[in-house]
C-alpha cells in the first residue's frame, strides 16, 4: 500500500490525525537498504510510521554538495511503500523555512550545537550541525514523534541529536541503530553514489582500519589508533581528515581508559567525504 504523500505542514497534520503512536525516520532521501533497517527497527514499535525527505540545505556549507546531493523521489516513495511507511512527509525549502534562508545578519533561528558541535566534523563543517540540529528541531515540531529512529554511521550527529532533546526537553525517544555495511564492509552511505570502482575499493580501507583498531582494544588505547592508522596510510587515495578514539558520549578518553569506547574514522576518497565508526572495547596499556 502506497503510503500518503505530504507536503505541507496542513497535509502532515491531516494524515497524522489519528495516528496514536507515531514512530519516524528522518532523512534525505536517496534511500537505500541503511534506511530500510532504520524503517525495519521502527516499524513493529509504532502505529504510525513516518519517513521524512527533505535535503536540507542549511546542513550544506559553502562548496559542499548541496545541489549535486541525489533525488529520486519517485524511487524513495517506492521504497517507503515496500517497507510499510504509513506517511512521507517531502516538503519544500519554502515549507520548512517559512521566513527564508537569509543570511548571516538576517536568517532563522537557528540551533547551536554547543562545544560539541565544534569538534570532528564540526571542525570540518563549521555551520554543519547547526543546520542538523534546526530541522531536526522542526521535524520533531511538525511530526510529533513518540520515537525516532537515527543510524550510528553518523554517530557524532545522533550524540548531538540526544543531546539536543534532553537539554531542550523534548518529548522523544531517540534510538540509535547499528551501523549498516555493504558485504564487503563499506558502511552503507547515499554518498557512496559518488565512488567509481576504483575509489570503491580503497574506500574499504575505512571499515578495515576499524577492525584492526577494535582487535587492539584489550592492548591499550595507543595500539587501538596504532593498527588503524597502520591500515589506512597503506591505502591509496585515501585521505583521512581525522582518526580518533572516544567516549559513548564523544568526550576524550587517555590510556588510563576502561570499557566500551567508539573508534571514528573520516577520510576523502577522491572528492567525497565518508564516514565510519566502530565499538571498541578498551583495557589500560602496559
Amino acid at each position: 500500500m502506497a503510503p500518503v504523500v505530504a507536503r505541507t505542514r496542513a497535509e502532515l497534520g491531516a494524515a497524522l490525525e489519528h495516528a496514536g503512536r507515531v514512530g519516524f525516520v528522518p532523512t534525505m532521501g536517496a534511500l537505500h537498504d541503511g534506511h530500510a533497517r532504520l524503517v525495519r527497527h521502527a516499524r513493529p514499535i509504532a502505529d504510525t510510521l513516518v519517513v521524512s525527505i527533505f535535503v536540507n540545505p542549511t546542513q550544506f556549507g559553502p562548496g559542499e554538495d548541496l545541489d549535486a546531493y541525489p533525488r529520486d523521489l519517485e524511487a524513495d516513495l517506492a521504497a517507503c511503500a515496500r517497507e510499510g511507511v504509513d506517511v512521507v512527509f517531502a516538503p519544500s525549502v519554502e515549507e520548512m523555512y517559512p521566513g527564508g534562508l537569509g543570511t548571516d545578519d538576517d536568517g532563522p533561528v537557528m540551533v547551536d550545537p554547543g562545544p560539541l558541535g565544534r569538534v570532528l566534523e564540526g571542525a570540518a563543517r563549521p555551520t554543519h550541525f547547526r543546520g542538523v540540529l534546526t530541522v531536526v528541531a522542526k521535524l520533531f515540531a511538525l511530526v510529533r514523534p513518540d520515537v525516532a529512529v537515527f543510524g550510528e554511521k553518523d554517530f557524532q550527529q545522533l550524540a548531538l541529536v540526544r543531546r539536543m532533546v534532553r537539554d531542550l526537553a523534548l518529548d522523544v525517544e531517540v534510538v540509535g541503530h547499528p551501523v549498516v555495511r555493504e558485504t564487503e564492509g563499506l558502511a552503507l552511505s547515499s554518498r557512496n553514489a559518488y565512488l567509481d570502482a576504483d575509489q570503491r575499493r580503497s574506500a574499504l580501507a575505512l571499515s578495515r582500519a576499524l577492525r584492526a583498531g577494535a582487535e587492539q582494544g584489550p592492548v591499550g588505547l595507543d595500539a587501538v589508533l596504532k593498527a588503524a592508522r597502520e591500515v589506512l596510510d597503506d591505502a591509496p587515495g585515501v585521505d583521512v581528515d581525522y582518526l580518533v578514539v572516544t567516549d559513548p558520549l564523544l568526550g576524550p578518553v587517555d590510556d588510563t581508559f576502561e570499557g566500551e569506547a567508539r573508534i571514528l574514522v573520516a577520510a576523502r576518497v577522491g572528492t567525497t567525504r565518508l564516514l565510519d565508526n566502530q565499538t571498541v572495547v578498551l583495557r589500560k596499556g602496559p
